[in-house]
């Protein structure tokens, strides 16, 4: 769906929605790549890439940081997918051969089609506003990461390959 920066991007992101106040609250980005478990020199290469964006604004300084552009209701996830990920066009079908669109499609064509379809429906229908409203309405927050996974439950990501 999308590669480990556009990832990174929705994390720092989703930060700095969960504390919006209207833009007042800063947050830096060694704050934010440490709450989120993330590298801060990776963090602070986004955030600047998100500001040249227009998606954050940043100040130096003491009291300075990052905060939201704009409400996180404001900001889609593709807004975020866009800056990060090329969109490629060919026309090769890597899965059955030949063209895609010209004659028979191959055996997944349909249900990639489909799932490209609620992808671009989510990233464009999700805002950060989810993740403002779990922190601040419902009073979510991490589990910290010292916590040892004992039931695991579903999970986007690839199982571990040592599981079945």
């Amino acid at each position: 769906m999308y590669g480990k920066q556009t990832e990174r991007a929705i994390g720092a992101l989703s930060r700095l929605a969960e504390v919006w106040d209207g833009g007042k609250t800063r947050l830096s980005a060694t704050d934010i790549a440490h709450q989120r478990g993330l590298p801060a020199p990776m963090v602070a290469k986004i955030l600047s890439t998100l500001s040249q964006a227009g998606l954050v604004v940043g100040s130096p300084g003491p009291g300075g940081g990052y905060a939201l552009a704009r409400a996180p209701s404001e900001i889609t996830l593709k807004s975020v997918h866009q800056i990060f990920e090329r969109e490629e066009r060919t026309h090769n079908c890597p899965f059955g051969g030949g063209v895609c669109g010209a004659g028979e499609p191959c055996a997944l064509h349909h249900r990639l089609v489909e799932m490209q379809k609620d992808i671009t429906n989510f990233l464009t229908t999700t805002t950060l506003e989810c993740f403002r409203e779990a922190a601040q309405v419902r009073g979510l927050k991490p589990t910290p990461r010292t916590v040892q996974v004992t039931t695991p439950r579903e999970s986007y990501r690839a199982p571990d390959r040592g599981r079945n």
